[in-house]
């Protein structure tokens, strides 16, 4: 019977076939271990030399890391096992020897590893990063799904800049210039005046010359956006949002965050209760008591972030930033017209923003007025339609997805967050 090693307890004491690929292995002579991987999972398959025929015990003994394999035995509990179970092999079919692979337990550097992440991804640890990164697409999903949010597609090739940036990637469009997205949002404020409550989910492309560890080129974006929705609303949401994430990772990953030796008291604090909130004001005096250079209408960096959040075991929502270093389309706060109503959410144990969001302007004066002090033009003629038709108040957010899975994995660099990183220099593979 066939079947994965994510399934196994379902099969104790019953004879199986697996089908995958030998990790690792070590003899005592007349007994040989192999670490089996499917995709799934691991698990070590015992290949005694009595039970089973010569040619396949020789075959074993000649087996080379991630040889193509098919695995027939019985399965049985082990609790000294990592999954729980062992396989006791009756016969091993090979699928394909592999040539001497380049990846071994010894310590490999950064770009070694980068250049052959191809075949990084095969080992434990960035198997594990890569499931979670999928259960957390998966509860994102779900979470919005459930309320009443429409999935809405935005073009990736656009005319113009979303928040008026130099960091774009240009290319030709036939006659046109054209750019990367930075965002879908201002697309999202479209569909919501269709749908009432949408997201798009998908790759956004930054042409920022940046080196840290926090920074991707290439990188996705799950963008909700809400008709008749304020700010506070929108926090709300945030905060229910990103609880939900984190609940879900802890249901269905603990075998995979033990593989990264990821401690979950962090995490579990994040969906006891309710998330801090402070406003700018506040973080400035904050940052300013901790010995920090910083006036108000500076931005926060990465220093300051992580300061912040040292002082919070949960995420810290920042509240009305000044109006003149956010983004053109953010609504001031009407008793105090140099603040936006919008806030930034930022993650726990020094890992920085993971959400901006903001109520959007809705008054077609005042969005015409900003139109002209940061000098745009026609190309953004389609978005002021939307404040002529109809305008209501409504409000979004911007998650960046590889940032919270460094933050939930506990990663030193999001690099490892997704399968083939774009990083200022690097391409390849």
């Amino acid at each position: 019977m066939k079947a994965t090693i994510a399934a196994i307890g379902q099969f104790v004491g019953q004879e199986v076939l697996i089908e995958g690929w030998l990790w690792n292995k070590r003899s005592s002579g007349k007994i040989q271990f192999l670490q089996l991987r499917d995709g799934t999972g691991f698990i070590q398959g015992v290949v005694v030399k009595s039970e089973v025929s010569p040619e396949v015990f020789a075959l074993c003994d000649r087996l080379s890391q991630e040889s193509s394999i098919r695995v027939k035995g019985v399965v049985r509990a082990d609790e000294r096992a990592p999954s729980g179970f062992e396989l006791t092999v009756s016969d091993v079919e090979l699928v394909a020897l592999a040539e001497e692979y380049p990846i071994s337990p010894k310590e490999h550097g950064v770009d070694f590893l980068m250049d052959h992440r191809h075949l990084w991804i095969r080992s434990p640890r960035q198997r594990a990063i890569l499931k979670i990164r999928a259960e957390i697409i998966k509860a994102m999903r779900q979470f919005l799904d459930g309320n009443g949010f429409v999935q809405v597609d935005p073009p990736i090739l656009t005319p113009s800049s979303c928040e008026g940036t130099t960091t774009l990637f240009h290319t030709k469009y036939f006659d046109d210039d054209a750019y990367l997205t930075q965002s879908g949002q201002l697309y999202m404020e479209a569909a919501a005046m269709a749908l009432g409550r949408v997201y798009s989910f998908g790759p956004t492309f930054r042409a920022e010359k940046s080196k840290t560890r926090r920074h991707l080129i290439e990188f996705w974006m799950i963008e909700p956006e809400m008709a008749y929705c304020t700010h506070e609303e929108n926090m709300a949401l945030q905060e229910a949002f990103v609880q939900h994430i984190v609940r879900h990772v802890l249901e269905t990953c603990q075998m995979e965050l033990k593989t990264i030796d990821r401690d979950t008291k962090p995490l579990e604090r994040v969906v006891e209760g309710p998330f801090p909130r402070i406003t700018y004001d506040e973080a400035i005096r904050l940052l300013q008591e901790m010995g920090h250079e910083i006036q108000w209408g500076d931005d926060f960096g990465a220093p300051h972030e992580t300061d912040l959040t040292k002082r919070f075991d949960r995420p810290l929502f920042i509240e009305k930033f000044p109006t003149a270093i956010k983004a053109f389309y953010m609504q001031p706060d009407p008793e105090r017209p140099e603040v936006i109503l919008g806030a930034d959410l930022l993650a726990p144990e020094g890992y920085g923003e993971i959400i901006g969001g903001s109520q959007r302007i809705h008054d077609p004066e005042l969005l015409k007025k900003r139109f002209e002090e940061h000098h745009l033009g026609e190309a953004y003629d389609w978005y002021m339609d939307l404040r002529r038709y109809g305008t209501v108040p409504h409000s979004g957010f911007g998650i960046g997805l590889e940032r919270t899975i460094a933050w939930i994995c506990g990663l030193d660099h999001v690099r490892e967050t997704i399968p083939f990183p774009r990083l200022l220099n690097r391409l390849y593979p």
